[in-house]
């Protein structure tokens, strides 16, 4: 089989870039491990940037966003029993909209198999060979082992995936912090305690409140990162929602039944490394961010748009100047990014026992709700930082 764009993994940068380059006519076969009801169920983030959400209208993925979506205009944060509001379109413009992840993949795994092009499930990559002049995947499928050769080959296959590790060890330039917590995250059949998600600072930790609808919450606690999930029972699991969202100005957290458990380490992570040869990185092959400020989804579609500029560019005038630009144009985004989940997970979470930590947090926070200047700050890149365009290019 031979394509120009093989496409490793049906996540949301691997789908976004498969619809993008359908639509400039440039040929992809997308290659996902696992099986479809699995990428369309596995539970994700769920917030989509405004930027996000005008690409899938552009490219006419929009429909069930516009029907399921629900629009916020920024987020609650609470501390010291008392709620704060901070309304970002009112001095920034544009959205955010609530939107499960799966759901999204589902619109893309649709529209892709709608239009009959080649989506290949229970496809396991086992080599890439770059070295000659086109790209060879070694693919295991469940009727057997295939070949594809391509022009060039998009990882989206994640952080352990196979893409990243074809990378020449020399050659890769890695960032990383690990945190010592994890968010301990459930899925529970009760009603949103605020009309938008909330981020509680309390001195145990942290406690995030969202919604997937109007009666299934997605909340959150702070745990050290060794925490054994067995030993958290959904009555415990409330007590400390409850404690640490506890406010004079709202009702007590509501409790009901929990039918999800998981847990999420934290870590920042950045391959500037993002390209070798006809190999591209996109998402979480190329960088990880903690889940304060739901940026992950959002930079792997980011990723995707300018990965098909460049590839639309080498294809229309047969240069390379743009595909090799690849890195250098998704960084600036992916680092500012990576600055804002940084400084929310720094400024939300408990990260020390030193008393003078708290009291640094609290002042931070205090400036978040009476400044303007800093809440317009932080919407700008909440809302979304505009995606890299073309003219961002060299000429």
């Amino acid at each position: 089989m031979h394509t120009q764009v093989a496409i490793i993994g049906a996540g949301p940068a691997g789908l976004t870039l498969a619809a993008l380059l359908h639509r400039q006519g440039i040929s992809s076969i997308v290659l996902e491990h696992h099986d479809r009801t699995y990428i369309e169920t596995r539970t994700r983030a769920g917030i989509l940037e405004q930027p996000t959400v005008d690409l899938m209208h552009e490219i006419g993925v929009g429909d069930g966003i516009t029907r399921e979506g629900m629009v916020h205009n920024g987020f609650y944060v609470r501390f010291d029993r008392t709620t704060h509001h901070l309304d970002f379109t009112k001095l920034v413009g544009g959205h955010a909209t609530v939107y499960p992840q799966q759901k999204l993949v589902a619109d893309l795994v649709a529209d892709r198999v709608g239009g009959g092009e080649p989506l290949l499930f229970e496809a396991s990559v086992r080599s890439i060979d770059t070295t000659t002049d086109c790209a060879r995947l070694h693919v295991e499928t469940p009727e057997g082992l295939i070949e594809i050769t391509a022009d060039f080959v998009a990882g989206c296959d994640g952080f352990h995936g196979v893409s990243r590790a074809h990378l020449p060890a020399a050659s890769v330039r890695e960032f990383e912090r690990t945190y010592p917590v994890a968010w301990l995250g459930i899925l529970a059949y009760t009603t949103p305690t605020t009309p938008e998600g909330m981020y509680c600072a309390h001195e145990n930790g942290i406690s995030v409140h969202s919604m997937r609808g109007p009666n299934i919450t997605r909340q959150y606690l702070q745990v050290p990162a060794d925490t054994d999930l067995s030993e958290w029972s959904d009555e415990r699991i409330w007590d400390e929602l409850t404690l640490r969202s506890a406010s004079d100005d709202f009702p007590v957290l509501e409790r009901g039944e929990i039918f999800d458990k998981s847990l999420a380490p934290l870590r920042s992570y950045v391959c500037e490394t993002m390209q070798h040869g006809r190999l591209f990185l996109l998402g979480d092959a190329a960088h990880i961010v903690p889940p304060t400020g739901a940026k992950g989804l959002n930079l792997a579609v980011s990723d995707a748009c300018t990965l098909s500029y460049a590839l639309g560019a080498h294809y229309l005038t047969g240069e390379r100047e743009h595909l090799d630009a690849y890195s250098s144009t998704c960084l600036p985004r992916i680092w500012k990014a990576q600055h804002f989940s940084a400084m929310l997970t720094e400024t939300l979470h408990s990260l020390s026992e030193d008393p003078l930590d708290w009291q640094l947090r609290r002042a931070r926070l205090t400036r978040w709700v009476e400044s303007e200047h800093e809440q317009s700050a932080l919407g700008e890149v909440y809302l979304g930082l505009p995606f890299p365009s073309p003219w961002q290019f060299p000429a």
